[in-house]
């Protein structure tokens, strides 16, 4: 008698573990093209399970996946700027920037599907939920300065910076991750120094902030 090699056993996923792997074809899937174009049977196959699943779980359809998707990524996302408020300003702050590089790097497709989902689908939860991430950077960040009630040239600046820091993730993606992300990193919190320094020419409450910063140095 021959033996015969086992079959490998079939590990049945969670139901979490399930949901996790068809939020992550669906993220790839709509971040190289308009989400008009991609249909449950594209998320299906490129999971590799059934049409009827995919529904099984998202019984909304496609938009239903689709937030699902944006929602998953912007929540790893707004981690990245969750820092203890300890220490100097900008070493926190280099820390919450490395983390969202290497959010970026990891998870490219997820990262331009989150922010190209506001204008591609313009729908009033999707625009909310990138636009959450941006707001909850903001806060973070006007945390750890130690301010609670920033005026609107603060505010427009940290959130203008934060959209800086965006635009540059996204050509980063678009330059095969050139400069090296320690580089990026160190040179986009210079230049949130810079944008601070530039507003504190105008803003009182700025100008405090920069000579506190300017005594961390």
């Amino acid at each position: 008698m021959t033996s015969q090699a086992p079959t490998p056993a079939y590990r049945r996923l969670s139901v979490e573990e399930r949901r996790s792997q068809l939020l992550e074809a669906a993220l790839t899937l709509f971040a190289h093209q308009v989400p008009e174009e991609v249909s449950l049977d594209d998320v299906a196959e490129a999971a590799g399970v059934s049409r009827p699943l995919v529904y099984r779980y998202f019984p909304g359809g496609k938009q239903q996946l689709y937030e699902a998707a944006l929602m998953s990524a912007a929540d790893e996302l707004r981690d990245c700027f969750d820092e203890p408020e300890e220490g100097p300003l900008l070493p926190r702050l280099t820390r919450a920037v490395e983390r969202y590089l290497d959010f970026v790097g990891r998870h490219d497709a997820g990262f331009s599907a989150l922010l190209q989902g506001g204008s591609v689908v313009e729908t009033s939860r999707t625009t909310a939920i990138v636009d959450g991430v941006r707001r909850a950077a903001a806060e973070h960040i006007l945390r750890h300065l130690g301010v609670e009630e920033p005026g609107p040239r603060l505010r427009m600046t940290i959130r203008t910076w934060i959209t800086a820091v965006e635009a540059a993730s996204l050509i980063w993606l678009d330059e095969d991750k050139q400069p090296p992300p320690e580089e990026l990193r160190d040179w986009l919190v210079e230049q949130f120094v810079a944008v601070l320094t530039v507003t504190a020419r105008r803003d009182a409450q700025t100008d405090t902030l920069v000579q506190a910063l300017a005594a961390d140095l």
